[in-house]
């Protein structure tokens, strides 16, 4: 399965014509690269070169008012910001596509100004340009959700932004509340409230846990909802002064239980960008001790995702290093 979603023996009958080739690594961990597609990369090279043109013709088999997954591919491309602009105002067929990516890209945008340091270590002009560019993104992303209501996309980031600009809970709740109405069991959705539920956000100890708890247990077996629980539990370890808080029986039996209830379960299903899922857990199993971290380090066989390793300092090693114990 693995070796088909990621080029190996791409003659073969059966093979993805999608998949990127592997690329070779002395410690064999290697990061994800545009979800492992051809497609993907071929927009996210496009959208590098300001090609409005070719970014739709390879996004055609998406949807990126559903799939997080590939408009995240969007976010950190240096530059989109500059020429975006031309496809929201030119390409009236195409508005609400350009309107979402650019959205997307004037959050991430406004964070790299704003850096990840503290928020008493921002600067007033660091926080001025983080608002104002919030502020654009807020703008045309509510319009490319009044362009196209049934999109879900839009919600998650606009859930993000609002956590950005301090908006407080009731408007965070009703942007929560619409994407939910979109996709009751969306992750991504999930996720995104589970940072807003973070004591440094506000939120009370053990709100988020509670929260990731209850939605998994609404979820069927072999949905990727399980990652909730499991990202709580990171979340936990990251509020904690105590690195070896989640070393304790009952967490590893609840995240082993949860990843054989989501990811390991034989009805999960592998989408493009499953390795995101794995690696939630990989953190979350890897931090509690548990030894379920080696069946699911197994099935990556070595494919990192920056996300959630960017907790730790220099996440690629601190993954290929838990890799290794396990």
């Amino acid at each position: 399965m693995f070796g088909k979603l990621f080029g190996r023996g791409e003659e073969g009958p059966g093979a993805d014509p999608h998949a990127l080739p592997v690329p070779r690594r002395k410690n064999g961990v290697h990061p994800l690269r545009a979800l492992g597609d051809r497609r993907v990369l071929a927009a996210v090279e496009a959208a590098d070169a300001g090609d409005w043109e070719g970014v739709k013709e390879a996004l055609a088999p998406f949807d990126l008012g559903r799939d997080h997954q590939v408009l995240g591919q969007f976010t950190d491309i240096d530059g989109l910001q500059d020429w975006i602009g031309h496809a929201v105002e030119e390409d009236k067929e195409h508005r609400a596509l350009a309107l979402l990516i650019s959205g997307a890209r004037h959050i991430k945008w406004g964070w790299e100004a704003r850096t990840a340091a503290r928020a008493v270590h921002v600067t007033q002009e660091q926080w001025r340009v983080f608002h104002e560019r919030l502020d654009i993104a807020e703008r045309q992303l509510f319009e490319a959700a009044e362009l196209r209501p049934d999109w879900i996309t839009p919600w998650r980031q606009l859930l993000t932004s609002a956590r950005g600009m301090s908006l407080g809970s009731a408007v965070s709740e009703t942007r929560r509340d619409a994407g939910l109405r979109r996709d009751p069991l969306d992750v991504q959705i999930h996720l995104e409230w589970l940072s807003q539920l973070q004591p440094r956000w506000g939120g009370e100890p053990g709100e988020a846990l509670e929260f990731a708890r209850a939605a998994f247990a609404a979820a069927p077996d072999g949905h990727p909802l399980g990652c909730v629980v499991a990202m709580a539990y990171v979340e936990e370890w990251v509020e904690s002064d105590d690195g070896d808080c989640l070393q304790q029986p009952r967490i590893r039996t609840e995240l082993r239980q949860a990843a054989e209830r989501s990811i390991l379960h034989h009805a999960y299903e592998r989408r493009l960008g499953w390795q995101a899922d794995y690696n939630i857990f990989a953190m979350a199993l890897s931090l509690a001790g548990s030894s379920t971290a080696s069946n699911v380090f197994r099935e990556l066989e070595g494919v990192y995702t920056e996300w959630p390793w960017t907790y730790m300092s220099e996440p690629q090693k601190a993954y290929a290093r838990f890799r290794k114990a396990f």
